[in-house]
């Protein structure tokens, strides 16, 4: 007799991912105790310092935040020394907790744990490419920017943590087809697309309307979305390697952002610029 395993759709994983505690970083959770311990370093600015170096904990903070606004509260936050500023060192150690960790969920799945590392090494270092954009821009609201990118793969990041036998079965289907597109790979193996998830839990999560901007790519025609839209595919796309052949129209687009020539871009993005992509 054979048993048919019904997969979750798109509606049914974000009404699950809407219930479940965010996992963190077990680093996380270690330095937050560390500063704990020396209530003289323990300020709002330190706390956002390491949260912003885990993509679960910011969103979790965030998230948790829109869930329980005050009945004063007239502005949005998005910017995470104010969220921690708004609820109070004491209520977010309670309330926010740097629990479960991502490795104890995913223990006996090694491979999978290492790619939703290297998938929040990607975000981490997209952020800081986004930052460093919009500062060349002279947007004086970078912080934002930051936030967006590091939150870009949100969706891609849950799934490595509630469903990876499914992620490594998308991770093998494009380490064998370089070609396939991502998209495509999702599809075929979850039934929708990371950027479908992620957008539909931005929304179910009432996260800030300027975030839900920042990450919606319908909206690329504004600068700071096309930052953080052009800072992920190049951490994508390096994360492959400095010879990617998607690199180079990565440093057109780049360039057309930030009104430089694309010698300058490879100059100041790669590590070593003579082993890139011929630019054609």
């Amino acid at each position: 007799m054979h048993t048919t395993v019904v997969k979750r759709g798109l509606n049914d994983w974000a009404s699950f991912l809407n219930q479940i505690e965010i996992p963190v970083l077990a680093s996380t959770g270690q330095s937050l105790s560390k500063l704990r311990q020396n209530e003289d370093d323990e300020d709002a600015r330190l706390i956002s310092r390491i949260v912003l170096r885990d993509p679960l904990m910011t969103v979790k903070l965030l998230r948790y935040l829109q869930q329980h606004k005050r009945g004063g509260q007239q502005s949005e936050i998005i910017l995470v020394e104010q969220a921690i500023l708004m609820l109070g060192i004491n209520p977010f150690y309670k309330n926010v907790p740097d629990s479960p960790t991502v490795e104890s969920m995913l223990e006996t799945c090694p491979d999978a744990q290492a790619c939703l590392l290297q998938v929040l090494d990607r975000s981490r270092r997209a952020a800081e490419f986004a930052v460093y954009w919009a500062a060349r821009l002279n947007d004086l609201h970078f912080d934002e920017i930051y936030i967006a990118a590091l939150l870009h793969d949100l969706a891609e990041i849950l799934l490595w943590c509630f469903s990876p036998m499914d992620m490594l079965q998308i991770h093998q289907l494009q380490s064998n087809d370089r070609n396939l597109r991502s998209r495509v790979a999702q599809e075929s193996v979850m039934g929708f697309s990371f950027q479908d998830l992620g957008r539909l839990l931005i929304q179910q999560w009432s996260l800030p309307q300027l975030l839900q901007m920042l990450l919606d790519p319908e909206e690329s025609q504004h600068s700071r979305v096309r930052n953080v839209i052009l800072a992920v595919n190049l951490a994508r796309h390096s994360a492959r390697g400095w010879e990617d052949p998607a690199l180079p129209d990565d440093y057109r687009d780049i360039g057309a952002l930030l009104h430089l020539p694309v010698e300058k871009v490879m100059e100041m993005v790669c590590p070593n610029p003579s082993h890139a992509p011929e630019i054609r």
